[in-house]
């Protein structure tokens, strides 16, 4: 029987993104499945992990009128309009001038998870006929970055 020896490979990239709503649904999976190609990982992992206390990353259907449905699931579960502490911008001593009023975005931050890890088998991503994965804007728009590492062993 033979042996195939496999060299480890661990791949790193930053993803830069632009949201444009207040709360924003971004498809992360073209640049997700062109990390595992750069990464050469045959099988493996691909972590996704967003930088920022008010966003997510989620794994559910690109579908509009679904990510409409869960804007306003959202914003009834916990209301942008709504009193948050974090709010009250005399809270600390050092608030920068710019400091949002986005204690809503903290809030429904709470409730989503903060990074995605997904299979890697032969080369390619590996999800679920209707799965994208979405980097969740929470306090839009703004520029976020987002951390993925894809390791594994090489094509």
């Amino acid at each position: 029987m033979d042996t195939v020896t496999t060299a480890p490979v661990c791949h790193h990239t930053w993803l830069c993104l632009a949201t444009s709503r207040q709360t924003d649904f971004l498809d992360l999976t073209p640049q997700l499945e062109r990390a595992v190609a750069v990464a050469g990982v045959r099988n493996g992992l691909l972590n996704v992990q967003t930088l920022h206390t008010t966003t997510a990353i989620v794994v559910n259907e690109h579908e509009p009128l679904l990510l409409d449905d869960f804007r306003e699931v959202l914003e009834r579960t916990i209301p942008r309009a709504a009193a948050y502490r974090h709010d009250d911008l005399a809270r600390r001593g050092q608030v920068p001038a710019d400091e949002p009023r986005n204690g809503h975005a903290h809030c429904r931050a709470l409730l989503l998870p903060v990074s995605a890890t997904l299979n890697v088998v032969a080369g390619r991503l590996i999800l679920g006929r209707w799965q994208k994965v979405f980097l969740v804007e929470l306090d839009g728009p703004r520029r976020r970055e987002v951390s993925v590492t894809v390791t594994g062993a090489a094509q």
